[in-house]
C-alpha cells in the first residue's frame, strides 16, 4: 500500500516528459516567459535592425562612391566621343587631300592636253613653212615664195583664233594705257586727234580677254 501511494506521488510531483508541456522559461529578470515567444522576438529584433536607416557616415561613403562611379563612366564616355571625333578628323584629312592630290593631277593633265591641242593645230602651218624654206632659187620665184609665206601666216592666224587669240589693232582709237604701249609721241593734225593712235608698230593680243602682249603704238599729243 505504501509503495502504491508511492508510486502515485512520484508520479504526480514528477517533471514533465517533453519541452511542449513546459509552462515557460526563465527570463533575465528571473520571470517566466511562454513557451515559444524567445524565439518570435529575437526574430523581430533582427528585422527591426536591418530595418534601421544607415548612419551618416555611411550615407556619405555610399554617396562617395557613388559618385565616383559617375564621374568614372562619364569621363569614358567623354574619352569615346574624343576618339572618335579624332578618327573621323584624321578621315577628312586623309580625304582632303587624296581630294587635292586628284584636283592637282586633274589640272596638270587638262594643262597639258590644252597645249598639246594648241601645237596640234600649229602642226599644219609648221609644215607648210618647213616646205618653203625648201625652195630654191631654181625651183621658185618670187611670187611662189610670197603665196607660201601668206599661206602660212593664214593657216597660223586660223589656228591661234580658233584657240582664243585675238589680235588688238588700235588704230585711230583713244589710248589705252591698260592694252597700248605709247613708244612715241606726234603732233596733232587736226582737231579731235589729241590722245589717239597715230600708228601700229606691232599688234597686241588677247587670249580669252587675258592681256598676252600691249600694242605698241604712237599716239597724237597736243603740245599746246
Amino acid at each position: 500500500m505504501a509503495r502504491m501511494n508511492g508510486m502515485e506521488n512520484e508520479k504526480l510531483g514528477g517533471a514533465p516528459e517533453t519541452p511542449e508541456e513546459t509552462e515557460g522559461l526563465e527570463g533575465d529578470g528571473g520571470g517566466t516567459v511562454p513557451a515559444g515567444e524567445g524565439v518570435e522576438s529575437l526574430v523581430q529584433e533582427d528585422s527591426a535592425r536591418a530595418e534601421e536607416p544607415p548612419t551618416e557616415a555611411e550615407s556619405e561613403g555610399g554617396l562617395e562612391e557613388a559618385e565616383e562611379l559617375t564621374s568614372r563612366s562619364e569621363t569614358e564616355i567623354l574619352q569615346e566621343e574624343l576618339d572618335q571625333l579624332r578618327d573621323r578628323h584624321l578621315r577628312l584629312a586623309a580625304d582632303f587631300e587624296n581630294y587635292r592630290k586628284r584636283v592637282s593631277a586633274d589640272l596638270t593633265t587638262g594643262w597639258v592636253r590644252a597645249q598639246a591641242e594648241l601645237a596640234k593645230s600649229l602642226l599644219e602651218g609648221l609644215d607648210d613653212l618647213q616646205r618653203v624654206s625648201q625652195f630654191t632659187t631654181e625651183d621658185a620665184t618670187l611670187e611662189t615664195l610670197i603665196e607660201g609665206v601668206d599661206l602660212v601666216e593664214r593657216k597660223f592666224v586660223k589656228a591661234l583664233t580658233d584657240a582664243g587669240l585675238k589680235a588688238v589693232d588700235p588704230t585711230g582709237e583713244a589710248f589705252d594705257p591698260n592694252s597700248m604701249e605709247a613708244m612715241m609721241r606726234v603732233p596733232v593734225e587736226e582737231e579731235g586727234q589729241d590722245e589717239t593712235v597715230h600708228q601700229v608698230f606691232q599688234k597686241g593680243y588677247l587670249f580669252k580677254d587675258q592681256l598676252v602682249r600691249p600694242a605698241r603704238v604712237s599716239v597724237y599729243k597736243d603740245d599746246d
